[in-house]
């Protein structure tokens, strides 16, 4: 089971590796280099990987690395998109940590430094994650800064959690990795180009031990025109298909890592599908135009785990889909909100999602 542990400093000094792919994002590359490079306790060295930006990136990234002998820049002449372009700065490191942190995020101040030292106090743990706290302004807002404890899981215990849940519970800026872990899993999978960290997160927890460092923000996600996530149901339906995709994958090759087997993340996914597709009907949303994908979202359910087509919850999609009415709409929204707030707040604190409602 997971195991609560006091925090101890770094009792000697490593090197951590930072890769920063960049797209356009040149105009943010000094404050994300300024947030993590003079790191207590670390030698830090940089790896920005320009994918080909247009606007004049790739020569930032050299005036920054002509000023400072811990930088370096791969500069791509052609665009190979974000999946070649983290494994190949991954591939270059040389640090026995390594972080990928995206050039328009930033990490909270002395979050290397306590990612790191977990790291070492516990050879057993390969990954490191934390809390990484959302923003849209030009600056971040304040980070909490206390440590309250350390967690520590057994890699397939953690992956149990996880994967039952099927719901990715890391924000990218906030992992360090072993870089050995890294290498054996040969980076981000480019059969899922919207669940490859997804995946990657999982795997490693087939290979060892998982941290998270609690009660302080570790980095800062930020939420621009350019990463917005899509909140249609569209955008849910290729989230969907690309989480199936997670678990097939992670079980066809990892599955004999793991004491237990796929049905439970299926049965689970199975049912937030037709969550979904029944959400717009239960909140009284006027449903306009997205019929068909709420009910491509049902189709999903019943290829991710067939025997949904006959539980009480496809039932219902089937009777609101039909034109059933909903005499709680109000009272539907508002409960769903509680349980997000409250999921929301259990997430921050353990790092793991709460699970979607009841088996089907």
């Amino acid at each position: 089971m997971a195991r609560k542990v006091r925090p101890v400093p770094l009792k000697s000094r490593p090197r951590v590796t930072v890769v920063v792919p960049c797209y356009n994002y040149g105009h943010f590359l000094a404050p994300c280099l300024e947030s993590f490079i003079d790191s207590d306790g670390l030698d830090v060295d940089v790896i920005i990987v320009d994918d080909a930006s247009p606007d004049g990136s790739a020569a930032v990234a050299h005036r920054i690395a002509a000023r400072d002998p811990r930088v370096r820049v791969i500069a791509h002449e052609t665009n190979k998109r974000h999946i070649a372009t983290y494994n190949e700065g991954l591939a270059a490191a040389e640090g026995e940590y390594v972080m990928l942190l995206s050039a328009d995020d930033l990490l909270a101040p002395g979050a290397l430094t306590r990612s790191a030292a977990l790291l070492q106090a516990h050879p057993e743990v390969g990954m490191v994650y934390g809390f990484s706290r959302r923003f849209t302004t030009e600056h971040p807002p304040p980070a909490r800064s206390t440590v309250s404890s350390w967690t520590v899981w057994d890699g397939p215990e953690w992956v149990a959690e996880v994967s039952r849940r099927v719901s990715n519970p890391i924000y990218t800026p906030e992992v360090l990795m072993r870089t050995s872990v890294m290498r054996e899993l040969a980076g981000y999978d480019a059969r899922l180009p919207h669940a490859a960290d997804f995946l990657l997160w999982l795997r490693a927890g087939t290979r060892a031990g998982i941290g998270r460092v609690n009660g302080v923000d570790q980095a800062f996600y930020r939420i621009h025109g350019a990463n917005m996530h899509v909140e249609q149901y569209a955008g849910a339906v290729l989230d969907i298909q690309q989480r199936h995709l997670t678990l097939q994958i992670l079980f066809d090759d990892d599955g004999d890592r793991l004491p237990f087997t796929r049905a439970p993340s299926l049965k689970a996914l199975a049912r937030e599908a037709l969550l979904l597709a029944c959400r717009p009907y239960d909140h009284g949303t006027p449903i306009g135009d997205q019929a068909d994908q709420l009910d491509q979202l049902a189709e999903l359910a019943y290829q991710i785990w067939p025997a949904s087509k006959e539980s009480k919850l496809s039932q219902r999609y089937q009777r609101l889909s039909s034109g059933g009415r909903v005499l709680t709409a109000p009272v539907n929204a508002f409960r769903d909100r509680v349980v997000e707030h409250v999921g929301w707040r259990r997430w921050r604190q353990t790092g793991i999602s709460p699970a979607v409602g009841a088996a089907l």
